[in-house]
């Protein structure tokens, strides 16, 4: 089973990773706030799955700053049909 903040919607669920990935990293929030040059509150929205609207240039620099996969921050699992 997928770590993370799961967020139901019609069609499925989003599991947001950000909080398990910085675990595993030994990052502090503040570390990566500091590296990627994203607001505090943003990131902080994009760890407890507190979002709306999720600005792909913040997903690029956290992508680019872990070198990883978007689906390695947020993933969309949709129903079994």
């Amino acid at each position: 089973m997928e770590k993370g903040y799961k967020i139901k919607i019609e069609n499925g669920y989003y599991i947001f990773k950000l909080e398990q990935l910085l675990k595993e990293k030994g990052i502090s929030k503040n570390m990566l706030m500091k590296a990627t040059n994203t607001d505090f509150k943003v990131l902080q929205r994009l760890i407890k799955a507190e979002t709306v609207r999720i600005d792909i240039t913040v997903l690029a620099r956290l992508c680019d700053y872990f070198n990883c996969k978007i689906t390695d921050i947020i993933e969309y699992v949709p129903n079994k049909k």
